[in-house]
């Protein structure tokens, strides 16, 4: 006999700030701490619900090792006082490691085999530099046939520019347009119910005394955008992967520090603890693509994610499309024909950043509480993988 497939909700979706990475604001903060801290105010949010419900915590992470290794999910969990009870796995899609965490959690309540689930992601590129610390290649890859595999990002975004004719300036311009969209929203205040502020010990000296001052400062709000960006400013800037290319720093997204966190449950729960839903689990969907030209995976995954939740793209009424490169995130909208006003309205990674592995939880929560300010009904978060993939999920607003 077959099984009905139920829906999952999401009861809470929360993130810390996004700090730049190396000289930023959590670059002494610990990844379990930015996860410790999001795991419990996501049950904050949702105080009638018993913790001792969930059943699992699945968190993504793009570089799990150091600092974020030793199975970070479940150290998240104990760190953050939630019963022991409550199980712990840490995955990793790269940049699609957040929303395919949501997917899975998500997954294990529509087969009934959960009703509590908890899903989020957490990286520090602070701690844990990109590529990680001892990166070890086989070697097969260097092959004709599997070169791909080893362009760097930046030279697949050069590939993506160059096959889709993304002009530097159409790249510069989109870069100024995320920066300028994502100071407007900071001061209109429209992340702050999505945020959850985070207390920063620093260690100061007291070249008095000579000793070291503890002082605590809370912060709330992403550093990377930039109220000063211009595109005379942009123009400047010469290409970092290619002599000859049009990819540069300042088109290209920022590496960050940071974490989300999700709480989904069954119908079930949603009854049982009186809870309101903030949005349904509609669909996921994940596709390859040549690794060579890894960023124009989202247009191979969109077109599949919205097969599964049964709608058009038309009627996605918000897009989060992670902005890798200004380059491949162009070469999704043009080829898809997306609505330009419905991408990334907040701005993206280009000025908000991308903390790799936490960004699909991250954009998640963004999406969700977007969703229910402007009173729409799907939000979509979709990102290109590197080795070749696009991810894509939707939200419905409830």
């Amino acid at each position: 006999m077959t099984k009905q497939l139920q829906d999952a909700y999401i009861v809470s979706a929360t993130r810390t700030p996004i700090g730049k990475s190396g000289r930023g604001m959590f670059r002494n903060t610990r990844p379990d701490d930015l996860l410790v801290r999001v795991l419990q105010s996501a049950f904050a949010q949702v105080p009638n619900l018993d913790p001792k419900l969930a059943e699992d915590a699945i968190i993504g992470c793009s570089f799990p090792e150091g600092p974020q290794g030793l199975n970070l999910a479940r150290m998240g969990i104990l760190l953050a006082g939630l019963p022991n009870t409550i199980g712990g796995v840490t995955i990793n899609r790269y940049c699609a490691s957040g929303i395919t965490a949501v997917a899975m959690a998500a997954d294990r309540i529509r087969v009934g085999q959960a009703d509590v689930m908890i899903a989020g992601g957490v990286e520090s590129m602070s701690m844990v530099p990109m590529m990680g610390n001892s990166p070890s290649m086989n070697m097969a890859i260097l092959k004709d046939e599997n070169v791909g595999m080893a362009y760097g990002m930046g030279l697949t975004a050069e590939k993506v520019a160059q096959q889709w004719k993304i002009s530097r300036e159409a790249q510069d311009a989109f870069a100024l347009q995320s920066h300028q969209r994502a100071i407007a929203a900071q001061n209109a205040g429209y992340f702050d119910a999505e945020t959850t502020s985070v207390d920063i010990i620093d260690r100061v000296p007291n070249l008095a005394t000579g000793e070291i001052e503890l002082k605590t400062r809370t912060v709330s709000r992403d550093e990377g955008a930039r109220p000063d960006t211009s595109i005379e400013g942009l123009a400047k800037l010469k290409p970092v992967f290619a002599a000859k290319g049009s990819v540069t720093a300042g088109n290209s997204s920022q590496t960050s520090d940071g974490a989300g966190a999700l709480i989904l449950v069954s119908e079930k729960i949603l009854k049982e603890f009186n809870l309101t839903p903030l949005a349904r689990f509609a669909s996921f969907a994940v596709r390859g693509v040549p690794p060579e030209i890894m960023g124009i995976g989202p247009k191979e995954a969109i077109p599949a994610a919205c097969r599964a939740a049964g709608i058009t793209q038309d009627q996605i009424d918000w897009f989060e499309l992670n902005e890798a490169f200004a380059a491949q995130s162009l070469a999704v909208v043009q080829d898809l024909g997306l609505d330009p006003a419905k991408v990334n309205p907040m701005g993206g990674a280009i000025a908000l950043g991308h903390p790799l592995g936490a960004t699909g939880a991250i954009r998640s929560a963004t999406t969700i509480h977007a969703l229910h300010r402007n009173n729409l009904k799907y939000g979509m978060v979709t990102m290109c993988v590197g080795t070749g993939m696009g991810a894509a999920g939707i939200f419905e607003r409830m």
